[in-house]
């Protein structure tokens, strides 16, 4: 959410961030909805003064017995009466106007990031890992030997329909171990503090976190106004909602693994083999609420944290920072860390670490009182994957695979897959 007096003192400002985006100037537009609530609000509170001015009068006119005077005045009051309350009435329309008119803005994106339309105009920052060399033409994760039996698909659309994955045995296993495994090094060495958090969550939690109204459509939501979330970034950052944070309680870092659920409106035709684009998925995520000042230096440690998962794991990857058109909605600047894939022979997208400056804060009206005393100002937000479940899985799998069909477990997963150090060819634990 955007304040509007930072709009109208600096317009010019404003529109060219927009532009930045590819969106077109909005300011004139804002300014004049606000100059219109704000006469509107004038009007109200010259209308209650006379009012105020004419109650006073009608006392006076009694105590003179001067009657038609007093049925005057109170005629007068009543009509004023009526007349405020529509005049308050119109300027709440008007306000509610403007913040439904904000609330479909997006984000302004941070100085540094890149300017560009699409993925093409990502600007790749670093790479990690070489990619292995392969004696064989390695497959995609479900055509592996190893996989085909633990992934099945006909089953899942038989119960769910197409998007969906019917996991068992030593993929299952492999699976919750990846969860296990990120969340032991969240909590143990990046002092993130674990939460359970719930899966369905109310509107102010959806539009607090920018997902309503603008991606009301990617959601799922219940036949009680209940929303199934896509990222538990929302219940883990609504925490924060109405809450004045004592500064030296800052940053507040949270891990969850959640399911997550995405209607994945709009990706008719995309990744339809296998189970890189899901409905329902599987996902440990980091948020951060930090200071203002701290912001910066938290994303870049949130994007650590998610990295150094992937060296563990002896995945390659690349980092790229977003251009300007590539960006989501209530992004001021994000990274996108990129795992190797050998079988389809690109990076993929596997964890986006976000920082939304002080947006979020506003629509959620989550602020930290400083520790000089002074008048609170809100807090920054910040969210990372660390990491997707699924594509982490699709990436242990691929890279691990060998010649006679078999999976190589990486060796920082082998106390949670219980001592296992492969997967057969057979889908069997070895």
């Amino acid at each position: 959410m955007h304040d509007i007096r930072t709009i109208r003192e600096n317009p010019a400002a404003f529109d060219a961030a927009l532009s930045r985006r590819g969106d077109a100037p909005l300011s004139a537009e804002l300014v004049a909805m606000d100059e219109a609530r704000r006469a509107m609000i004038l009007t109200a509170e010259t209308a209650q003064a006379d009012a105020n001015k004419a109650a006073k009068e009608v006392g006076a006119a009694k105590g003179r017995g001067d009657d038609v005077e007093f049925e005057r005045l109170r005629a007068l009051v009543s009509k004023k009466k009526s007349q405020i309350a529509e005049l308050n009435d119109e300027a709440k329309a008007q306000g509610a106007a403007l913040t439904a008119r904000l609330a479909m803005i997006p984000n302004l994106p941070a100085d540094d990031v890149p300017m560009g339309t699409d993925e093409n105009d990502n600007v790749e920052i670093s790479r990690w890992g070489t990619p292995r060399a392969f004696d064989f033409t390695p497959t995609e994760h479900f055509d592996i030997a190893a996989v085909k039996p633990g992934m099945d698909f006909e089953a899942a659309a038989k119960i769910s329909g197409s998007r969906f994955v019917l996991m068992s045995g030593a993929i299952a296993r492999l699976h919750r171990a990846l969860a296990q495994f990120m969340l032991d090094i969240h909590t143990v060495e990046n002092n993130l503090t674990e939460m359970n958090t719930p899966v369905l969550v109310r509107d102010d939690a959806m539009y607090g976190t920018d997902k309503l109204p603008k991606f009301a459509g990617d959601s799922y939501q219940t036949t009680e106004g209940m929303w199934l979330i896509s990222t538990s970034e929302i219940p883990l950052t609504y925490i924060a909602a109405g809450e004045i944070i004592d500064a030296a309680t800052l940053p507040r870092r949270y891990t969850a693994h959640t399911l997550c659920f995405r209607s994945e409106a709009g990706s008719a035709g995309r990744d339809t083999s296998g189970m890189l684009r899901q409905h329902q998925f599987e996902k440990v995520e980091m948020v951060s609420v930090t200071h203002p000042d701290a912001s910066d230096a938290e994303q870049k440690r949130m994007l650590r944290c998610a990295e150094n998962l992937l060296e563990r794991l002896e995945i390659p990857y690349r980092t790229v920072l977003l251009c300007t058109g590539d960006m989501g909605f209530g992004a001021r600047r994000t990274f996108d860390i990129e795992a190797w894939l050998p079988g389809q022979n690109a990076y993929r997208e596997i964890s986006s670490v976000s920082t939304t400056g002080e947006f979020q804060a506003r629509r959620m009206n989550a602020r930290f009182k400083p520790a000089d005393g002074g008048k609170p100002q809100f807090v920054h937000t910040l969210n990372g994957s660390g990491l997707a479940v699924g594509r982490c899985l699709i990436a242990v799998l691929e890279n691990g695979q060998q010649a006679d069909g078999s999976v190589i477990i990486p060796t920082a997963l082998h106390g949670h897959m219980g001592g296992k150090t492969k997967i057969n060819a057979d889908g069997t634990q070895g």
